[in-house]
């Protein structure tokens, strides 16, 4: 099963995350996740569960308010996405390992602003979780 695939109802989204219902659709009203939807049924995947568990951190622990969780949201996004990029193009190793040097300072930024290693913000675990797809 693709990890981007919707396969959790809401209910069972909030209880995996330990979030109200009520926060996880102000959070698509926001614009920080988009589940899929089955009929009426949002669908939540185990990459949006993911994201919920950031979000809930930036908020809960760091104290970002929605604004702030955007910025870093798109920030790791954006990353991540030149890193697929860069992954994808061919080149030698080490032009590779140059290019993505600044890339993996960037997210590390990005963990000093989290204080915690344990949310899939490094490229390590974000290239594991592709290679699954």
């Amino acid at each position: 099963m693709k990890r981007n695939q919707g396969v959790y109802i809401m209910r069972v989204a909030s209880m995996l995350t330990g979030m109200h219902p009520q926060t996880l659709r102000k959070y698509e009203r926001a614009g920080l996740l988009v589940p899929t939807r089955s009929k009426k049924l949002r669908m939540y995947s185990e990459e949006d569960i993911d994201r919920l568990k950031i979000i809930k951190q930036l908020v809960d622990e760091v104290g970002l308010n929605l604004a702030g969780v955007r910025l870093v949201l798109e920030l790791r996004d954006s990353v991540l996405k030149i890193k697929s990029r860069v992954d994808s193009i061919d080149i030698s190793p080490r032009q590779k390992v140059l290019l993505l040097k600044p890339l993996k300072e960037s997210l590390a930024i990005l963990n000093n602003v989290m204080d915690n290693r344990d949310l899939d913000l490094d490229l390590e675990s974000q290239n594991t979780s592709n290679r699954k797809k």
